[in-house]
């Protein structure tokens, strides 16, 4: 027998906990099911939390776990109690065949894909909301790589392992959507601040570029011999010598 927590009628597949979040779903339960010979998450249903599930306000994985894993183990231990594993097994997925079926969506694992943020759909809050349920998230950007050859345009990875965090306060100083600009080349506090497509800023005190450590932005680009491509911007005089904007857009 194998028991789910979350409900793996809508999410059947390795990660159904993070899809149930990342899909907004405000229901949960727990199934407890037969193992298939060859395929995943394709035994039979012998036991399951009734139609519609449970209600849930879970904003992390964590949260989740932590709500459906007593009620698994309940139901394991029902479904052993009753002996619901002795031939001939009886089905009973509400969602099979019924009124009450659903849309599937497969639960894959989540990877690198799930984490790359689209700078031009991703909202502020959905950036955020990935964030707290699957993250680190990562873009590419271009960045000018600087040594003794010379200089030249290569494209890099950078991962927001300690996230981002919502600007408050007014954000003019940055006009083009996913161009990430540093802010303080003078000050002792170096962060990186990117407009997202709804035109809200987010704030990423520090990040990890491809091939080198954790730093606050600036002190990461210049201790892997990177620097950004410097664009042209309409800024105010006196904060014009102090960030620089990347020239690409991350993508």
């Amino acid at each position: 027998m194998k028991i789910v927590c979350a409900d793996p009628t809508r999410f059947p597949g390795p990660a159904p906990l993070h899809h149930t979040l990342l899909e907004n779903r405000t229901t949960t339960g727990v199934t407890l099911q037969t193992l298939h010979p060859k395929e995943f998450d394709k035994g039979k249903i012998i036991a399951q939390t009734p139609y519609p599930g449970i209600k849930h306000t879970a904003e992390s994985v964590e949260q989740l776990r932590d709500l459906t894993a007593p009620l698994g183990a309940q139901i394991l231990l029902d479904g052993i109690r009753d002996r619901l594993f002795v031939p001939p097994v009886q089905e009973v997925g509400w969602y099979r065949g019924s009124q009450n079926s659903t849309t599937f969506s497969h639960a894959s694992k989540i990877g690198p894909k799930h984490r790359h943020i689209d700078w031009t759909t991703w909202s502020a809050d959905e950036i955020l909301w990935r964030q707290r349920i699957i993250g680190p998230l990562w873009s590419f950007t271009e960045l000018l790589i600087r040594d003794k050859d010379g200089e030249r345009k290569e494209t890099k990875r950078l991962i927001w392992d300690h996230g981002f965090r919502l600007l408050q306060e007014e954000s003019y100083l940055f006009p083009a959507i996913g161009h990430p600009i540093i802010v303080g080349l003078s000050k002792p506090t170096k962060k990186m601040y990117i407009r997202t497509c709804d035109g809200c800023v987010l704030v990423a005190d520090k990040v990890k570029i491809e091939g080198g450590p954790t730093a606050d932005a600036f002190l990461a680009v210049r201790a892997r011999s990177l620097a950004p491509i410097p664009v042209a911007v309409d800024e105010p005089e006196h904060l014009a010598h102090d960030f620089v904007s990347f020239h690409s857009r991350l993508s």
